[in-house]
């Protein structure tokens, strides 16, 4: 909440006395500008949890984004004349909002749960990475057309397809010329900020800004509103006191498990469970996970009562045979020697609009286990 008021009160002062502050729209219906001609917004975006950005909006229906990184951008209703003096740092989105270029695949799953699949014509991935159905079959029929990786993008595809905006996840930073080169060529960037989120409903709250670019922000609104709900539900519930291990075995047979204090360990301390390492990996990096050989990994996480096998990167697993073959060591966690090992479902870091539905999972997992009204959506046990 603190970072919010930061926020606001920064990008009201910066609107006060920057060019964009300086002038009003020619149009009728423009931003309100005071008796010094600053712009000064009707409202602000109500935010839960996010940290990352916040919205001003203004009358005549514009609005201003800002992002933590210090990127802004000013969206331009349709019909609405663009402001002729905005600041330079100001980056102007005219509404509608189309033929984007989608490198954050975290991102995907936000537009399709708007419905608005249609306004992107480019993406980061090909069509046999994506686990959201919509968006691999969207590829298929040639709706959206693979231009390139974040570091290696099809410049001349994403110019000919008249791009109106780049959405760029946190990797865009270790190939800066790749983001100066698509500004160079008139496409304007958005580098997600999302993944800093530090609680897991921080990141599905990204929907709002998703909705405000999109014209649809009471879906968006309604949307969380419906994850947030399931957290609701366990605002009361009591820690069980029961630890548990997320991970997975590399091809190299070391260990790969999340940091502590990760949005993932987030999830399993709101769903009522305690993550078996308290102090795993360098809180001041940026990376969310750590390997560990096999011995270290054991001394700790040998003794939690749950496992949950994150598939993303090497695939789900059908038995228990099939994870005690990753590793034979695993054969005496108590976890599996308990029957209380579950796996996730290989679209879990896909969908970003689920996360409150996830932490219910882990939840009903803690506490249910296979006695609960019916199968988990996220994740599926081990036999």
């Amino acid at each position: 909440m603190k970072r919010i008021r930061f926020l606001a009160l920064a990008l009201a002062a910066a609107l006060a006395f920057s060019p964009l502050g300086g002038c009003a729209s020619s149009s009728p219906g423009g931003p309100a500008a005071g008796q010094d001609g600053a712009w000064r917004p009707e409202r602000s975006m109500e935010l839960q949890y996010a940290k990352n950005f916040a919205v001003d909006y203004y009358r005549g229906g514009y609005a201003l984004i800002s992002i933590s990184d210090g990127s802004r951008y000013l969206v331009v209703p349709q019909g609405q004349q663009v402001p002729e003096e905005i600041g330079e740092d100001v980056v102007v989105l005219q509404q509608p909002v189309e033929n984007l270029y989608l490198v954050a695949t975290s991102t995907m799953c936000l537009f399709d749960a708007l419905d608005s699949l249609q306004s992107i014509r480019l993406s980061g991935s090909r069509a046999e990475d994506w686990y959201i159905e919509n968006a691999k079959e969207a590829m298929e029929r040639g709706e959206i057309l693979y231009a390139g990786k974040y570091n290696a993008p099809d410049y001349e595809l994403i110019l000919s397809n008249s791009c109106s905006l780049a959405i760029e996840n946190t990797m865009i930073n270790h190939s800066p010329e790749v983001k100066e080169k698509l500004e160079e060529l008139g496409v304007p960037v958005l580098v997600e900020q999302s993944s800093f989120e530090s609680h897991p409903l921080g990141r599905t709250e990204w929907i709002k800004l998703y909705g405000v670019l999109l014209g649809k922000e009471e879906e968006a609104q309604r949307l969380f509103d419906t994850q947030a709900a399931y957290l609701e539900e366990l605002a009361s519930e009591e820690n069980t006191g029961k630890t548990v291990a997320f991970f997975y075995i590399s091809s190299s047979g070391y260990a790969v498990a999340r940091k502590s204090g990760d949005y993932v360990t987030k999830m399993i301390e709101l769903a009522g469970g305690n993550y078996i390492f308290e102090n795993l990996g360098d809180p001041e990096k940026a990376t969310s996970t750590v390997t560990l050989e096999m011995e270290q990994f054991y001394a700790t996480a040998k003794d939690a009562d749950y496992i949950i096998y994150n598939s993303t990167i090497g695939g789900e697993l059908s038995s228990l045979d099939e994870l005690t073959a990753k590793c034979g060591l695993l054969a005496d966690f108590r976890a599996v020697q308990n029957g209380n090992v579950w796996c996730t479902d290989k679209n879990l870091f896909q969908e970003t609009t689920q996360l409150g539905l996830m932490i219910s999972d882990i939840h009903q997992m803690l506490v249910q286990g296979d006695d609960g009204p019916g199968e988990l959506h996220y994740m599926y046990k081990l036999r």
